[in-house]
């Protein structure tokens, strides 16, 4: 009897001391999953938030582009219309000029002029408008003499429609050089309208105030 009371007792002892060493075990693994589980819910947060600050970066940086766009446009508008607004100066005052008779035949012998001395035929024809072609005839040999005196400058008596300026062409038709002023302001186009900008804003005017608000 004695025998089995010590083998009970011993079980007894051993699976007391098996059930702390357990329950120990148990807490250690509890508090490591607790401390796993912190870890694991403190970098979530941590991703979140960065996550976070980069879409609202990446808004910030769309609406910073977007109103850059926006003044941008803006600022072309607005050139394009101070543009336009010079060259409706230019063309008024291009009108006035016309019916000053004193400043504007010499510029127009000075055209025709230009436009005979492109050619190497001698027999050439002039067209003005109506209003140039009633000043001319009378005295037109004189005028056209000492704008060409190596052509031979015949005046056509059909007017044709534009401001100011002359067109020359060949008898036969075929080559012309068109000198009127809108002629002119055709093929001058990219350069006034270059010429026209540089002189609204100087160094890249525009440019740098956009570049001032970002």
């Amino acid at each position: 009897m004695e025998q089995v009371k010590e083998l009970e007792s011993a079980i007894f002892e051993r699976a007391n001391r098996l059930a702390v060493e357990y329950r120990e075990r148990a807490g250690r693994s509890r508090d490591n999953i607790l401390q796993e589980a912190h870890k694991r819910l403190h970098l979530r947060e941590e991703r979140e938030v960065l996550l976070a600050k980069s879409r609202a970066e990446r808004t910030f940086r769309r609406q910073v582009q977007a109103n850059e766009l926006r003044l941008q446009k803006e600022m072309d508008h607005l050139r394009w219309n101070l543009v336009v607004a010079v060259q409706n100066q230019l063309r008024d005052r291009i009108l006035a000029l016309v019916e000053d008779e004193a400043r504007y035949l010499p510029l127009l012998q000075a055209l025709l002029a230009r436009a005979a001395g492109a050619f190497e035929r001698r027999q050439l024809v002039a067209s003005v408008n109506a209003r140039d072609l009633g000043r001319l005839r009378p005295v037109w040999e004189q005028f056209a003499g000492a704008a060409a005196a190596d052509k031979q400058l015949s005046l056509d008596t059909t007017p044709i429609n534009c401001i100011g300026g002359v067109i020359v062409s060949s008898e036969d038709g075929l080559i012309r050089f068109d000198n009127s002023f809108e002629g002119r302001e055709e093929r001058l186009a990219d350069r006034m309208h270059q010429l026209i900008l540089e002189r609204l804003f100087p160094a890249g005017t525009l440019h740098d105030n956009l570049g001032s608000r970002r």
